[in-house]
């Protein structure tokens, strides 16, 4: 399939893996293996229909309020994926970075963070940005923060100062917002950065979102008319 409309920066929420497990009568973790999985594959194929940034929301400040055994499961998780696909992402030229407050993370996850940040820093094909222990709040606490102690006086400030404080500083804010698992909330993922985005919801579980179902909201995409608060002309 083709489409003339392509974001350059998409961005999902990595919805319903426990949900996805639990209708098979498996552990919530069986979902989070399985939606690590899909994340390479899905990656891949945006960056063949031409996606340049991926931001994908895999870990929230809230998430640390879950079972201590699943975010211990989620934190390991996330090295044996660097230590799977890292090779893979490099083959495809991907370059990883992460979003959100990493000193918080275990230090064997830190230590996987920093070798998929390293062994990744020169790619240039696709750059995918992993939401890590990330709240849209806390970033704009982050921001505002940042700008106080550089010195910055009220009438300084910008938008564009705010969002060279962001962890997504140098960024394109996304153009659309995949959210796959059925529910119809951001839950404070890029609050600031999606203030024009193109939202796209679907009931399909994360671990379910395949290679189609990311060409159907690309093409939902396409068809969308983005005025940025401006009129429509053709009308």
């Amino acid at each position: 399939m083709e489409t003339l409309n392509i974001p350059n920066h998409l961005a999902i929420i990595l919805d319903g893996n426990g949900r996805w497990a639990k209708k098979q009568n498996k552990p919530r973790t069986f979902g989070h293996k399985n939606g690590a999985e899909n994340v390479v594959d899905i990656a891949i194929h945006a960056k063949k229909r031409g996606v340049k940034y991926l931001t994908l929301y895999a870990f929230s400040t809230e998430n640390w309020k879950r079972p201590a055994s699943e975010v211990d499961y989620l934190m390991k998780l996330l090295i044996k994926f660097v230590e799977k696909k890292i090779d893979q992402l490099m083959e495809e030229d991907c370059k990883i970075n992460f979003l959100g407050d990493l000193s918080a993370l275990p230090e064997p996850t830190r230590d996987a963070v920093n070798k998929a940040l390293e062994k990744t820093k020169n790619n240039k094909s696709l750059f995918i940005n992993i939401a890590l222990n990330y709240g849209g709040r806390d970033e704009i606490v982050h921001a505002v923060k940042n700008i106080v102690e550089k010195g910055y006086r009220p009438d300084e400030i910008t938008e564009d100062l705010i969002s060279e404080n962001l962890y997504t500083a140098s960024i394109p804010d996304p153009d659309l917002l995949i959210r796959p698992g059925g529910e119809l909330r951001i839950s404070n993922f890029l609050i600031y950065q999606i203030a024009y985005s193109e939202l796209y919801f679907t009931d399909v579980l994360w671990p379910d979102f395949d290679e189609d179902e990311l060409d159907k909201a690309l093409e939902a995409f396409a068809n969308r008319n983005r005025r940025f608060g401006a009129l429509d002309e053709s009308n």
